[in-house]
């Protein structure tokens, strides 16, 4: 397992350096997207949304399930928002951002979109190591097959992460096979054990990710979420994704159903 380090910034435009290295790799990372004062603003506005679902009792949002966990003190906690920026003006605003719009001429040619209302929307990962946490870690997964399960073929999508917190190499976090966005279909489907597998793989690489940097990768490539060794707050790690899509555009509403890929994902250990 190898470290990568990342000095790429985003701008309103893509370089043709950044260019050529996703398309090698199928990941890329740019530092410091959003200011300290944007990372505590969106961080309080997930506090809020989250103190509203669980007034609230809300158990999925347009069809998709929320995923729900315990904190340290035992009370219940959203591990697993979706749709989050439909709750929030400052994170809608936030998928209006130039530079965000930028990363769509990664999908070219195809024609790219902020798949705000598609998908599972902005969605908001929040993992921390508890003795009561169900949502530590996410085994090796692709983005792609949840296409053949909504009955349409894979199409290319980016995956965007901001990120709310600090999370070294050595403290787990994203990992990636790079190059895998190539992989033929066989290898996309069959590769590995969809979410069930979690083992290290020699081929894979971590980051140092620091709060307010930016990920992106290709849909079509290996990744996974490695668990914290560490417990508690230090654990934390919160990241709101962003899809990027292409094809035909298929928003969700409150009367969508849940998609056989959710129901099926409740099943997998955590």
């Amino acid at each position: 397992m190898k470290k990568w380090e990342s000095r790429f910034t985003l701008g309103n435009t893509i370089t043709p350096e950044q260019l050529d290295f996703f398309n090698e790799h199928g990941v890329i990372i740019f530092r410091n997207f959003i200011s300290p004062e944007l990372v505590q603003e969106y961080i309080n506005e997930i506090f809020r949304i989250e103190t509203l679902w669980l007034k609230e009792k809300r158990e999925k949002v347009n069809g998709i399930p929320i995923k729900f966990g315990k904190t340290e003190s035992g009370d219940t906690m959203i591990q697993r928002f979706c749709f989050s920026s439909q709750f929030s003006n400052a994170l809608s605003q936030l998928l209006n951002d130039e530079r965000l719009n930028a990363l769509t001429s990664l999908l070219h040619p195809y024609e790219g979109r902020i798949g705000e209302n598609e998908k599972d929307g902005l969605v908001i990962n929040n993992y921390i190591n508890t003795a009561n946490s169900a949502f530590t870690q996410m085994g090796w997964h692709t983005d792609s097959p949840r296409d053949l399960f909504l009955g349409q073929k894979i199409m290319p999508m980016l995956n965007v992460g901001i990120h709310l917190d600090t999370c070294l190499f050595e403290n787990g976090g994203l990992r990636v096979i790079p190059g895998t966005h190539k992989q033929n279909i066989f290898k996309l489907l069959f590769g590995k054990k969809y979410f069930i597998d979690n083992s290290d793989d020699q081929r894979e690489v971590g980051f140092d990710i620091h709060s307010g940097d930016l990920t992106v990768h290709d849909g079509r490539t290996w990744h996974r979420v490695k668990q914290s060794p560490l417990m508690g707050e230090a654990s934390r790690r919160r990241v709101m994704y962003i899809p990027i899509v292409t094809g035909k555009y298929k928003p969700k509403s409150a009367n969508s159903k849940t998609p056989l890929y959710q129901r099926l994902a409740s099943r997998v250990p955590k």
